[in-house]
């Protein structure tokens, strides 16, 4: 634990839970999405459901698929200014089982047609984890530039992708694999040190065998 962990981070309240972690998943989200949000269909779980009205929960998590920061004072008009951007939003309840309770659910699509389902959670302090991605585990904590790669769960893929980062010169910091059944589908998390050039994710995306690549840029970060 560090004085970040105690203190929090500067922020527009009134939780860091409900609020700062919000503007992150909504943040981190429209950056893995790859673009504008065009629609978001929002669903809270949980502590998020139950109190996240008084919270400003839906706000900030709409504030955050605007790009807005947690300090961005413009959070608590997000909906207006969402509205005035084009963005269409439709926010409601769901049961994610047994997830932590700050947890909501995203299905986003994008003004160039693209789309992602992503499953994440606020986990205190402005932290957050993202739990799935389009129906499969991931777990990263979207502090890392990050790589996750959806697979034919096959041999050669791990070799390729770190051959690949070790070519650019770039560090992994933390690698997950999981995958639904032997021979299905898979998917590959990885964190790095370094930004991964765009050149490096097509390649990746055009493999044989790889099903998609969704990637986490931290470059110009609000």
């Amino acid at each position: 634990m560090n004085s970040f962990d105690i203190i929090g981070p500067v922020m527009v309240g009134p939780s860091s839970s409900h609020t700062a972690g919000a503007v992150k998943i909504g943040n981190i989200s429209r950056r893995l999405l790859g673009g504008t949000v065009k629609k978001a269909d929002i669903f809270f779980h949980g502590s998020f459901l139950a109190t996240g009205k008084g919270h400003g929960t839906d706000r900030a998590l709409v504030a955050g698929l605007m790009g807005f920061g947690v300090d961005d004072p413009r959070i608590a008009d997000s909906f207006r200014y969402a509205k005035e951007a084009g963005m269409e939003c439709c926010l409601s309840g769901i049961d994610l089982g047994d997830v932590n309770p700050n947890s909501v659910k995203l299905l986003l699509s994008g003004e160039e047609g693209q789309s992602i389902e992503i499953v994440a959670a606020s986990v205190g302090g402005g932290a957050i984890r993202i739990l799935e991605i389009d129906g499969l585990p991931a777990d990263f904590s979207g502090d890392y530039p990050t790589l996750v790669v959806q697979n034919v769960d096959q041999p050669g893929h791990v070799t390729e992708i770190t051959s690949m980062l070790g070519h650019k010169s770039i560090n992994i910091a933390t690698m997950k694999l999981n995958r639904s059944s032997k021979g299905g589908n898979a998917v590959i998390v990885v964190e790095c040190d370094q930004e991964v050039p765009a050149d490096a994710v097509r390649w990746l995306a055009h493999l044989e065998g790889i099903l998609k690549v969704t990637y986490l840029s931290l470059s110009g970060e609000a």
